[in-house]
Formats: structure tokens, C-alpha cells, sequence
């Protein structure tokens, strides 16, 4: 029986794609590093001081990863703070107001920085729905690794197999697998080249799903 829904944040709830791709690749200029596009959708899942240990190993870069973080959350704030393209994925407001009115308990397991969760939880008034907020920032291991959700399940406060993950990254899906939770992966429009094949249920919409379809999933 499903007690417990984990999400994703980044591509999931809110359509920050566009913000990211904007401020990894000025990083990227900033650095004088040139990363393909295959490398740059590998990366997608993994919290962003991984992605910038990555980017100073392969390019054997004199900087360091946090300065690299730095760069890029200068330019994700800017962004941030002057595009008016930013929202919450289409009807996943809705799926989330289903599952809460139902008793489901949700939690959000993100590779974000936690100010970074905070400040979209306070720009969407999330905070009224979750019972806790995850950050793989704060983690030893980055997605694909199952640490984050784990921790997700616990902080739940029930078992593995009453729970269930949506995500819209290869590395998040198996992240999901890995720790042994049912996942819903999200084949969203601007997650190019994820695999979804280890989902359990793949979807494109929110308003494919709802609570009443996704009860007895488990």
C-alpha cells in the first residue's frame, strides 16, 4: 500500500532545466572548458559539487570545485532572479495537492543545496505539503548512489516497500533502484537522452497519474 511519495526536484516539480543548462555552460566559458553535450547530460541528477569535482578531473583545471560551485550559483541567481520562464512542471501541483489530501506522505530528495530547496519551496509554498526536505548537498554520495533516497525513506518514517520515487534522471532512477524503491520515471522535455528503462512506470504527464491510479502500485 502506498504510504509515501519521494520527488525529485530539479525537472520533477519545478522546470529548471533551462536555468541550469544558463549557468553550467557560462561556468563552463568562465573555466575555458568546452563540455559536449553527451557530457553535460551525463551530469544530470548529480548534485552540482560533484559535477564540478567531474568537470576539474577531466579537464585537469588549476581551480577548485567550490570556486567552479561558486561560478555557477552566481549565474544560477541571476537567472534565477530575472527570468520570467520559471515555474512548476505542468499539473505536478496538482498531483502533489491529490497526494497530500489523501494522507500521503512526501518528502523531497534533491541534489539541490538546501538554500536552493528553500528558496523554491518558498517562492511555490511548497512547504505546507512535505514533512521533509532532503539535500544531496549534504551527503557524502551524489545520484547515482542510493544514499539520498535511503535517507528519503527514513525520513518517511515508512517501510521501503511503502514508498515510491519520481524521477526524471538516469542517475536518479537508479539512485531509486538502488535503495530498493518502487520509481516513476519522468520522460520530461527537457531531460534529453535520460534512460529510463529501469523504471518502474515511465510517464511523459502528471495528469497521467494520481493517487487513486497509483495506490495499489505497490
Amino acid at each position: 500500500m502506498l504510504k509515501a511519495v519521494i520527488f525529485d526536484m530539479d525537472g520533477v516539480v519545478i522546470e529548471s532545466e533551462p536555468l541550469h543548462h544558463y549557468a553550467y555552460h557560462s561556468m563552463f566559458k568562465d573555466v575555458n572548458v568546452e563540455v559536449t553535450d553527451s557530457l553535460y547530460e551525463s551530469f544530470t541528477g548529480k548534485s552540482t559539487i560533484n559535477v564540478c569535482k567531474q568537470v576539474c578531473d577531466l579537464f585537469s583545471l588549476k581551480e577548485t570545485p567550490e570556486y567552479l560551485v561558486s561560478l555557477k550559483r552566481n549565474h544560477f541567481d541571476y537567472v534565477f532572479n530575472n527570468s520570467t520562464d520559471f515555474d512548476l512542471i505542468e499539473d505536478v501541483l496538482d498531483l502533489i495537492k491529490d497526494l497530500h489530501r489523501n494522507g500521503v506522505t512526501l518528502v523531497l530528495a534533491s541534489s539541490a543545496t538546501m538554500p536552493s530547496i528553500e528558496r523554491i519551496f518558498d517562492k511555490f509554498d511548497l512547504n505546507q505539503y512535505f514533512i521533509a526536505k532532503l539535500s544531496g548537498a549534504d551527503l557524502k554520495e551524489s545520484k547515482p548512489h542510493p544514499e539520498i533516497f535511503i535517507n528519503a525513506v527514513k525520513a518517511s518514517g515508512f517501510k521501503t516497500e511503502e514508498c515510491m520515487v519520481i524521477e526524471d534522471s538516469t542517475n536518479g532512477i537508479e539512485a531509486a533502484k538502488g535503495a530498493g524503491v518502487f520509481c516513476i520515471g519522468f520522460d520530461s522535455f527537457h531531460s534529453k537522452n535520460q534512460d529510463y528503462s529501469k523504471a518502474d512506470l515511465v510517464i511523459k504527464k502528471f495528469d497521467e497519474i494520481n493517487f487513486d491510479k497509483i495506490k495499489s502500485l505497490l
